[in-house]
């Protein structure tokens, strides 16, 4: 069923008070052929929604939002080695993670407590504390909005990069993922070197971790440091982390000793929090708009800010940045 001029302020994390010409909602590939005949769809531009944690609206949408509801986790196969889980690209990302979790497979738990959905972790190829999606995904299974094909996309096709994929390219706003289907060890690899995992196991007494010890550890670093959207309007980090060469590295390093970079192929990856934070836009705030005061990489709402004030503020960091450091910052989200 399409609803017309209908309000996206509840589905989308930022809070931004903003309405769609059309929305309806798809948890079937029936649903989607029912909708093919209707004008409304096949004249409008179209966007996917999900869980909304990673969208920047900076006005109303003059077209229809799909909002994915395809739901559903399984165990398809099993080996010696490794399990198969499909889900639902509908389903909320850290039920998956606790689901697998729960089955002892590996492969996910440092990715605990990422809002959004199943369906949005391949289009982002998300990832924290030292594990991507890439790592595990197997395949996903999508359907052309325009011709109702549907499409399975393997690991080469999807075309991982940082926080990136052919879905924010050309097949942006082509498909509707309707599932996911990852490959996890069934002996996992314990992976805590990345950021502050390990002083958090030290913290909880735990010294041999499982999978579980791990996840628990993720969920008490980001609850302390990142703020609830149920709270604060937000969509978690709103910038990459820029990667730039080893020789401007070295030259940035003479100049800041304390600049915090990652290695990276062939490159080093600068901490976009840490130069937020040098340039003193952590917990600098404008109106309603600010960065966030415990962890400068989060843009937030206090209020009832525009998408187009939070647009206007991260550009001025982003300025901000660039004049301080040579560096261009993208930012993470998508902006519609």
């Amino acid at each position: 069923m399409i609803q017309e001029n209908f309000n996206l302020k509840k589905l989308n994390t930022f809070g931004i008070d903003v309405s769609c010409r059309y929305f309806t909602e798809l948890g079937s590939s029936k649903d989607l052929e029912e909708l093919k005949s209707d004008k409304r769809f096949s004249d409008s531009p179209k966007i996917v929604l999900g869980g909304g944690s990673n969208v920047l609206f900076i006005k109303d949408f003059e077209g229809i939002v799909l909002h994915n509801r395809f739901e559903g986790i399984g165990v398809i196969s099993v080996d010696e080695d490794y399990a198969f889980v499909k889900a639902g690209a509908g389903e909320v990302w850290h039920e998956l993670v606790l689901y697998c979790i729960a089955k002892n497979f590996g492969g996910i738990e440092n990715l605990s407590l990422i809002p959004g959905y199943v369906g949005a972790a391949p289009i982002q190829n998300i990832g924290a504390y030292g594990e991507e999606l890439k790592n595990v995904f197997h395949s996903l299974t999508a359907i052309d909005l325009a011709g109702g094909e549907q499409k399975t996309f393997s690991l080469d096709e999807c075309r991982f990069g940082y926080r990136d994929s052919i879905f924010k390219k050309e097949a942006k706003n082509k498909y509707i993922i309707t599932d996911v289907t990852l490959r996890l060890k069934k002996h996992p690899v314990i992976n805590t070197t990345y950021g502050a995992i390990e002083k958090e196991l030290e913290h909880m007494k735990v010294t041999s971790p499982t999978i579980r010890d791990v996840s628990n550890a993720v969920i008490k670093i980001r609850t302390s440091k990142l703020p609830d959207p149920k709270v604060i309007g937000n969509c978690g980090s709103f910038f990459k982390n820029p990667t730039i060469p080893i020789a401007k590295y070295d030259r940035l390093q003479q100049v800041f000793p304390d600049l915090v970079a990652y290695p990276a192929p062939g490159a080093m990856k600068i901490s976009a929090g840490w130069m937020i934070e040098k340039c003193g836009w952590k917990g600098k705030r404008i109106g309603n708009v600010g960065m966030h005061k415990d962890q400068a990489l989060v843009l937030v709402n206090y209020g009832d800010a525009t998408g187009r004030e939070l647009l206007q503020y991260a550009a001025e960091v982003q300025k901000s940045v660039k004049e301080t450091f040579g560096i261009i910052m993208e930012a993470e989200v998508n902006v519609v």
